[in-house]
């Protein structure tokens, strides 16, 4: 899908493919494009539409590039905002002094923020303001799911931490529990490292236009750009003490579960050590001799009783004083 933002009527589309844009088109956005409408604005805007692959590389030199007056840049975005199903998405922008062209493959609403934003903002008159515009919403989405996720990680904490993880009188239901509680904050994890992704991206995008285009710049402009790099510096400093608590409650998690491995192993043990004493006993005096004085006992039967009784309980005295149960 492609949209172009102040195409007064049309004209844009109208156009034959060697027509310069009109000075009043300052946006063409492509969403999840097909073939002609790359080539359509290639022709048009007399640009080259990177693939999708293009904008997936990892490569600063890929990410951020300058051809003529023209800057390249790229960089991951979240295309689905919930912690659950979370996913990068990569985009692209084309910024020239004239209009911006943007690519992208899931819908996001920073790029819907903006686009409602140039319906009525008249300030937005350029290719570049609508790129610092689109920084600055990102950004602005970018804190909004780090204080989503803050909360999130200090709900899993008052659980871990003040609830009752672990004191279900069932085994079955606190190995859920526990379960549940570990896959909550792989997710928060995996969310966490992916709003820091978009993040590094955002960043070196900023950077990387002030460094370039500095001398082209406005004031105006400048000044956002620096706005951008120090909200992204100041979220990427928050964003790592979430991950640092993040990782902190998968270890309290980890160790919760080993406590309940542990008391398992304890029950066990204590089964087994209970039985081996009534099991030797019970299998001396079961062997077939001939001679065996305690057959000819008259209170021989009880005498076996008694002992193979207090066999079991002795070791579970013992455990007991050790603290076991």
């Amino acid at each position: 899908m492609l949209k172009i933002y102040r195409d007064i009527d049309g004209a844009v589309r109208a156009g034959a493919a060697d027509d310069s844009l009109p000075g009043h088109v300052i946006w063409m956005d492509l969403l999840d494009p097909d073939e002609e409408e790359i080539a359509f604005v290639e022709r048009r805007a007399r640009v080259r539409v990177p693939t999708r692959d293009a904008l997936s590389e990892i490569e600063v030199s890929s990410r951020l590039s300058k051809e003529g007056d023209r800057l390249y840049l790229s960089a991951p975005v979240v295309g689905h905002a919930t912690t659950e199903h979370a996913e990068l998405s990569p985009a692209g922008f084309i910024v020239g002094p004239d209009f911006l062209v943007t690519i992208r493959f899931d819908d996001l609403p920073a790029f819907d923020a903006v686009a409602e934003r140039i319906k009525h903002d008249e300030t937005l008159a350029s290719g570049m303001g609508v790129f610092v515009a689109l920084l600055e919403a990102i950004v602005d989405r970018g804190a909004d799911v780090l204080e989503h996720l803050a909360a999130a990680v200090d709900q899993v904490s008052r659980t871990v931490f003040k609830g009752n993880l672990k004191g279900s009188a069932s085994p079955r239901s606190a190995n859920f529990t526990l379960r549940r509680a570990l896959s909550k904050v792989g997710a928060l994890g995996d969310r966490s490292s992916k709003a820091r992704d978009v993040l590094l991206g955002i960043g070196r995008m900023a950077s990387f236009t002030l460094d370039v285009c500095h001398e082209m710049l406005s004031d105006e402009f400048r000044d956002q750009l620096h706005a951008v790099t120090k909200d992204v510096s100041s979220l990427s400093d928050y964003e790592t003490h979430l991950s640092d608590k993040t990782q902190f409650l998968l270890d309290a998690v980890l160790g919760f579960i080993t406590i309940e491995q542990n008391d398992i192993f304890k029950v066990l043990t204590i089964a087994s050590v209970v039985g081996v004493p009534p099991t030797l006993l019970a299998g001396i005096w079961g062997m077939n001799f001939k001679f065996m004085p305690e057959l000819g006992w008259e209170w021989g039967y009880p005498f076996a009783w008694t002992a193979i009784i207090l066999s079991a309980i002795a070791p579970l005295v013992w455990f007991w004083r050790r603290g076991w149960f």
